[in-house]
């Protein structure tokens, strides 16, 4: 209960914390630290935005008409690059749900520690993946069981 206490506190904490340029979490450290967690939910929310500012784009330039293209083939083409764009922007959308998922756990103290073992999260796997919710070995237990499951 203490241990969560400090957890929360800390991460609520985390929106103050001003990081040194350059800043790198580390082995060093202790896990899921003021600076980690700050370090985190700035990258969280940089990447967040990011997402944002490319729909925007993307929603731009759908409301400049529909496609006038004359030769048929070039039509299909430019309807092929659409549905493609629709689709990342729908993969997109999911995404923002899962960092606004990440940016929650941050604040709940939950963020770092594998929601199915409770161990810690590597500090390269959340580097490479800050939405990640399982260590690597988790995950490969997960993918496995779904494989199994989808083979039956």
């Amino acid at each position: 209960m203490l241990a969560s206490s400090v957890k929360n506190a800390s991460a609520k904490n985390s929106a103050d914390i001003v990081l040194p340029e350059g800043y790198e979490p580390s082995e060093d450290e202790e896990f899921m630290n003021e600076r980690q967690l700050a370090f985190f939910k700035r990258a969280l929310k940089k990447w967040k935005q990011e997402i944002i500012d490319e729909s925007k784009e993307t929603l731009a330039h759908l409301q400049d008409g529909p496609i006038q293209e004359a030769d048929l083939n070039d039509r299909a083409s430019s309807e092929t690059d659409w549905g493609l764009e629709l689709r990342t922007r729908d993969r997109q959308r999911k995404l923002t749900s899962k960092i606004d998922a990440a940016l929650r756990r941050i604040d709940e103290g939950e963020y770092g520690y594998c929601q199915v073992t409770g161990e810690p999260i590597s500090l390269d796997r959340l580097k490479a993946r800050p939405i990640a919710t399982m260590t690597v070995e988790a995950q490969e237990a997960h993918e496995r069981n779904e494989k199994i499951s989808r083979d039956q």
